[in-house]
């Protein structure tokens, strides 16, 4: 199994750690740590260099926030916060991978050689089957998400939530597929926290072998979302209470059930402690 990108073929029979980059100055979890109004990007390379150091097969970039509430970010605001961490990390020697869904956005970084498209709306967006399907070898992962970013937590899902969101990914994935794309560059990620309660959420781990059904690999994105601190603090309302670099414990919890109930890639922000957890799971396999 593996995962076929721009310049690599990810090896999937191990799971695979995505480290996150954050370029933004309001994301839920570090927001505003590495961004900087000036328009400085050294903190960002130092810590694309630190998450590689930790264990990082993978970084993923990110400009805009998509936190529960928050708002579109202009164009060029976010080419401006990516293209120049792109640039940089392009030569890392590792896969990159940019979590955006305006087409302009990904066609600017597959142009600097970025690998991955990880994209919120599944492609949805007009133009951002075209700009995936018509490059040769690009990696995409397509991600399940109830209404969008601003509405999303205010009216979530009702119903069979895993069976709507393998059926959502599927026909997703077939779409993609029919445009020419091979399926060994898609993954699918159920897209936790976007649009969902907190039970649902768990159900989606606890049920997330169903997910394999669709015949590709799964991305998980567990890390420091508000609903680990739900259960920490056995409400949603005391979320609050618990700071997001105090989620990592549960993180790395979730993390590590993701990948034994079959999750290839676990998208994180505490890349070390995450890699270590894994090594003790891999050694008891």
């Amino acid at each position: 199994m593996f995962w076929q990108t721009s310049r690599f073929q990810i090896d999937l029979t191990r799971p695979r750690v995505m480290g996150i980059i954050n370029t933004t100055p309001d994301s839920f979890s570090d927001g505003g740590k590495f961004y900087r109004p000036d328009g400085s990007v050294l903190g960002i390379f130092e810590r694309c260099a630190q998450l590689i150091d930790e264990g990082a097969d993978i970084l993923d970039i990110g400009g805009e926030s998509t936190r529960p509430g928050a708002t579109p970010l202009p164009l060029e605001e976010e080419l401006a916060r990516v293209l120049p961490v792109v640039r940089h990390a392009v030569r890392l020697g590792v896969p990159v991978s940019v979590d955006t869904y305006k087409p302009e956005v990904m066609q600017a970084v597959l142009d600097l050689g970025a690998d991955i498209i990880n994209d919120i709306w599944a492609l949805r967006q007009e133009g951002a089957h075209e700009v995936v399907s018509l490059h040769p070898t690009c990696g995409v992962c397509l991600m399940h998400m109830h209404r969008e970013p601003t509405t999303m937590q205010v009216s979530p899902m009702t119903g069979n939530v895993p069976e709507q969101v393998l059926d959502f990914l599927k026909k997703s994935a077939a779409q993609l597929e029919a445009l020419g794309v091979d399926r060994s560059r898609i993954v699918l990620d159920p897209g936790i926290g976007f649009g969902k309660t907190v039970a649902q959420n768990f159900s989606l781990l606890a049920r997330q072998r169903e997910l394999l059904a669709a015949g590709y690999p799964v991305l998980a994105g567990w890390s420091r979302k508000s609903s680990l601190a739900a259960v920490v603090n056995d409400s949603l309302a005391s979320v609050a209470t618990l700071d997001v670099t105090d989620r990592m414990v549960p993180s790395v919890a979730a993390a590590l059930l993701a990948v034994d109930r079959g999750a290839r890639v676990v998208r994180v922000h505490d890349v070390r402690e995450t890699v270590q957890a894994l090594k003790v799971w891999s050694a008891a396999c």
